[in-house]
């Protein structure tokens, strides 16, 4: 029976892409840092029928050493990892790079950077000692193909040096002959509260009017999205793959038909 490692799982996106492993009959490891939303996320995704075993391991991305007791848990749980997924991140403060604190850049390169660098360099030495090797996947976020917007320096920074790194250490991996395989993983956007909350959710983000328009026609269900990029990477047998969800095509109509699907994807959410 096949391993998944999420980092970031508790919530959002991470625990949509767990559930779509556990439906598969993958044993899932989930990962966050807060206990009690952990717990629960481990106990929902129990109710979730599937042939395969969950577990949860409280570690901070940005912390090497609370990593590697995440790997050597899911090796002792499970006996190997065939995916392992740096998912983790957060989101920054509109606020411009001056009026962001130190401690608040340090969180956001910690979290968002550090925490796929740490990751993947434990995972590959992981799975390295597997026979059948194994995949590692980076998420991507806003900024990784260079776009920019008031309140996104540091985080669309982050994002654009994991894109940078991912295919680097796919070429690593390569040129070593490894059977360890790394990808990236882009989502697009998606309505969770990671679009409201900075810092984890410890900060409440006021979106600009003209931000909310750019959602609501780009966002979509993080269920959906989770879905495609599971099946995207049980397929995939390549290394540096890039999986993607709301490519160029999709965009273009998105903007074509925006006018005639109204949507209001922060009053749904409300409602929900």
């Amino acid at each position: 029976m096949k391993t998944v490692v999420i980092t970031g799982s508790s919530r959002g996106l991470g625990f949509e892409m767990a559930k779509c492993f556990r439906r598969y009959g993958w044993n899932v490891m989930l990962n966050g840092v807060n206990e009690e939303r952990l717990e629960a996320a481990v106990k929902a995704l129990k109710n979730i029928k599937g042939n395969g075993s969950v577990s949860g391991f409280r570690a901070s991305v940005s912390s090497a050493d609370e990593l590697y007791a995440l790997a050597d848990s899911a090796k002792k749980q499970f006996g190997t990892v065939d995916i392992w997924i740096n998912n983790a991140g957060i989101n920054q403060p509109m606020k411009a790079l001056w009026e962001l604190s130190c401690d608040e850049i340090d969180a956001l390169i910690d979290t968002d950077l550090r925490g796929a660098v740490f990751g993947s360099r434990i995972a590959v030495r992981l799975m390295s000692k597997q026979p059948q090797g194994g995949f590692v996947y980076n998420t991507e976020g806003y900024g990784s193909n260079d776009a920019m917007m008031l309140g996104f320096n540091m985080y669309g920074t982050s994002k654009r040096a994991v894109t940078h790194f991912t295919a680097a250490l796919a070429k690593e991996l390569e040129e070593r002959h490894s059977k360890v395989r790394a990808g990236r993983l882009s989502p697009g956007i998606m309505m969770t509260d990671f679009l409201t909350g900075a810092m984890g959710g410890e900060q409440k983000i006021t979106l600009p009017e003209k931000t909310r328009k750019f959602y609501n026609i780009m966002a979509d269900n993080p269920g959906v999205v989770a879905e495609f990029l599971v099946k995207s990477m049980i397929r995939n047998k390549k290394n540096n793959a890039h999986i993607q969800w709301l490519t160029t095509r999709k965009i273009a109509a998105r903007f074509m038909t925006a006018g005639f699907k109204k949507r209001d994807l922060f009053d749904d959410q409300i409602k929900e």
